[in-house]
């Protein structure tokens, strides 16, 4: 896969399941359902116009902008600090969403906590706010070795939230994803990360409590679970499983984020990250381009695409094929 059409498919289809979602944020499965999500709407819970996207898409651009000058913990602290601040990247200038857990780390930090320490360590600390953003790290890291890419990961996920539960999720999302920039397909990756993910973590002394809090992904097949047993709230376990439930059980781009997006509840989260998935396993041309046209930054979010491209080649001097 040429690394800069991924980069591309990734930030675009994480950014247009975020804005699908917008609208229908924190309604009712059952509300939805009465009038489903098929196109691009406004308005709604947030009263944005169309093409809104949300803070899963401000943070997710807030890191990739970060990582264009290197890998640095306090500048992309400093990154997500200066969008909930200044409004940096927003979709039209001004946050009009944020997490609570995301709010109380950010504040931390502002008061001059290590971003190592900002985020919250405790079980109550698991919402889905590091796993919405962490998707550009993949192209950082996918060179690397297996431990570098999950110190990676805990290093990033933890500006917001540190508990391993959350760190755990992210890694999974990130492997997944790394799957499919290298060309193998959804089933033979959730296969594979069944096999080896476990015994990986067990290795990183992730206590088989907390593994096992993923079972479903790393010991069940999920595409056999009913939607009713699928769970769509703003909880990192429940919103990882969601998105790849929704990507294995799907064929399009299309499909997949608007099957996430009609679960309802955090749907602007479930969106993004089955998003960001569908986008690299489908390409950027499978993106229904009404849903482009109307999209926020669209030229913003472009530049910031061939940006990083050029970065990722120079940064590791790897091939633009894979």
């Amino acid at each position: 896969m040429n690394l800069q059409t991924a980069i591309r498919s990734a930030l675009f289809g994480l950014a247009v399941g975020d804005a699908l979602g917008v609208p229908v944020e924190f309604r009712s499965r059952a509300s939805i359902a009465a009038n489903p999500v098929v196109d691009m709407r406004g308005y709604g819970t947030h009263n944005q116009p169309p093409g809104t996207w949300s803070d899963d898409s401000s943070l997710t651009f807030c890191l990739a902008e970060a990582l264009l000058n290197g890998y640095d913990l306090h500048r992309i602290a400093d990154a997500f600090s200066q969008w909930y601040r200044d409004g940096l990247w927003t979709p039209h200038g001004q946050v009009f969403d944020i997490g609570i857990a995301t709010a109380d780390a950010l504040y931390q930090y502002q008061q001059g906590c290590p971003p190592l320490l900002a985020g919250g360590a405790d079980e109550l600390s698991n919402g889905n706010g590091s796993l919405m953003r962490i998707l550009p790290l993949l192209f950082y890291t996918h060179s690397k070795p297996i431990e570098e890419r999950f110190a990676f990961t805990a290093q990033v996920s933890s500006i917001t939230h540190r508990h391993i539960r959350s760190i755990v999720g992210c890694f999974y999302y990130l492997e997944f994803a790394r799957g499919i920039l290298y060309g193998r397909t959804a089933k033979d990756i959730y296969q594979q990360l069944q096999n080896d993910l476990p015994a990986f973590l067990l290795q990183q002394g992730v206590a088989i409590d907390e593994i096992n809090q993923y079972h479903r992904l790393l010991q069940q097949d999920i595409t056999l679970l009913p939607g009713a047993e699928i769970h769509s709230s703003g909880y990192v376990v429940h919103t990882l499983e969601a998105s790849i439930w929704c990507l294995l059980t799907t064929r399009n781009y299309s499909e997949a984020v608007l099957k996430a997006v009609n679960l309802g509840e955090d749907t602007d989260t479930t969106g993004a990250i089955c998003g960001g998935l569908a986008g690299l396993l489908y390409g950027f041309e499978q993106i229904p381009g009404a849903w482009l046209q109307v999209l926020a930054r669209k030229k913003d979010i472009e530049a910031l695409a061939r940006s990083f491209a050029a970065v990722v080649f120079e940064t590791y001097k790897v091939s633009k094929t894979l």
